[in-house]
C-alpha cells in the first residue's frame, strides 16, 4: 500500500509537469509571426529593414524570443511582390512589415484583416492605402520618406547657383515619383529652374534615358525612386563623367556620385516603424495610430565631387553637413 507522503509527492510531481507544459504550450502561442515584404533590395530600403527590427528590440520584441520573422525580397518584381503578399496572409501572420510603395499596395490589396505596418512610402493617401495621415481608417499605418523638396532645391541653388535646367529621373509607374514630379515642376521656378523628365519604365532604361539626357541638363535630382535608388552607381557614374551634380532626396545617392542631399535617414524611419509595430503586437489597432514623416533632415555632401565639379561649399553649409567621399573615378 502507497502511504499518503509518496501519492502527495506523486500528485506533485503529476501537477508540476503539468504546469511545465502548460507554460511551454503559453509561451508558444505568444511568439508573433511577422512576415517583411522588401520591393527590392537597395541600401535606403536595406537600412529601413534593418530599422525596424531594430525598433522591435528597443520595444520588447526580438526575433527567437517571442517574435518569428519571415523575411522576402520581390527582386523588384510585382509579380512576386503579390505572390508574396498572399503567402503571407495564407500563413496567417500576425502583422505584415511592407517597404515601399508596391509592397504595401500588394499587401494591402491581399488583406483587410492582418495588421500592416509600412515605411518607404511618399504619399500613402494618394498609394490609396490610408485615408489620412492621422488615421488611416483602414488595417494599415507606418513612415513616409516625403521630404521637403523646397528645402533641398534652396540648399541645391546655394552650392549651383548658375544651374537653369535640372533633369528629373523617375520610374513613370511608380505613384511615389509622379507625385515628386508634380511638387518639383510647381516650385521649380521659384528658384530659377526648369524640369526635364527623363522617365523610365525598368532599371534597364536608365543608361540610354539619362545618356541621351546629359547634354541638355545642368543638374540631375535623383526622387526616392526604388529602380532610380537599385542604379545609384550607374547614375552617379555617369553624372560624374559628364560633370553633372546631382541633387538626392536621401544620402545614398551623395556615397555613388551625387553632390549633395537634404534627406532623411532611412534607418531611422524604419526605426519608427518598429515602434509602431510593437503598440499593434501590445495591442493598438493600426488605425489608431498616426502615420509619421520624419521632421529632421540632414545634409550630405560629396566632397570629392564637389572638388572635381570645382564647387565651392558655403561655410555655413560646411559646419553643419555630413563629409562622404568616393564615386569619383
Amino acid at each position: 500500500m502507497v502511504g499518503k507522503k509518496k501519492i502527495g509527492m506523486l500528485l506533485a510531481g503529476i501537477l508540476t509537469a503539468s504546469t511545465l507544459v502548460g507554460c511551454g504550450s503559453s509561451s508558444t502561442e505568444e511568439v508573433k509571426e511577422i512576415g517583411i515584404l522588401q520591393l527590392v533590395q537597395h541600401t535606403a530600403l536595406d537600412q529601413s529593414n534593418e530599422g525596424f527590427i531594430a525598433g522591435l528590440k528597443e520595444k520588447g520584441y526580438e526575433e527567437g524570443e517571442n517574435i518569428k520573422i519571415d523575411q522576402q525580397n520581390a527582386n523588384g518584381k510585382i509579380d512576386v511582390t503579390n505572390q508574396i503578399a498572399g503567402q503571407f496572409v495564407s500563413n496567417k501572420k500576425d502583422l505584415i512589415f511592407a517597404i515601399a510603395t508596391p509592397a504595401v499596395q500588394a499587401v494591402y490589396n491581399a488583406t483587410k484583416d492582418i495588421p500592416i505596418v509600412f515605411t518607404a512610402v511618399t504619399d500613402p493617401v494618394d498609394a490609396e492605402i490610408a485615408k489620412d495621415w492621422t488615421s488611416s481608417g483602414y488595417n494599415t499605418t507606418g513612415t513616409s520618406d516625403k521630404v521637403s523638396i523646397a528645402e533641398q532645391l534652396e540648399l541645391f541653388k546655394k552650392l549651383v547657383p548658375d544651374a537653369k535646367t535640372m533633369g528629373f529621373i523617375y520610374t513613370t509607374s511608380e505613384i511615389n515619383s509622379i507625385n515628386q514630379l508634380k511638387e518639383i515642376k510647381d516650385l521649380a521656378p521659384n528658384y530659377g529652374l526648369t524640369i526635364k523628365e527623363i522617365g523610365i519604365a525598368n532599371i534597364n532604361e536608365i543608361n540610354q534615358n539619362l545618356s541621351s539626357a546629359l547634354g541638355s541638363i545642368d543638374a540631375l535630382y535623383a526622387p526616392t525612386d526604388n529602380n532610380v535608388a537599385a542604379s545609384y552607381s550607374l547614375v552617379g557614374n555617369l553624372c560624374v563623367t559628364n560633370n553633372i551634380p546631382i541633387i538626392g532626396a536621401e544620402p545614398a545617392v551623395v556615397e555613388q556620385g551625387g553632390l549633395v542631399s537634404k534627406g532623411i535617414d532611412y534607418y531611422e524611419l524604419g526605426k519608427m516603424a518598429g515602434y509602431k509595430a510593437a503598440e499593434i503586437l501590445d495591442g493598438t489597432k493600426p488605425a489608431d495610430i498616426e502615420i509619421e514623416a520624419m521632421t529632421e533632415l540632414a545634409i550630405t555632401i560629396n566632397t570629392d565631387v564637389a572638388k572635381k565639379l570645382n564647387i565651392t561649399i558655403p561655410d555655413d553649409i560646411d559646419k553643419i553637413a555630413t563629409k562622404v567621399t568616393g564615386g569619383v573615378n
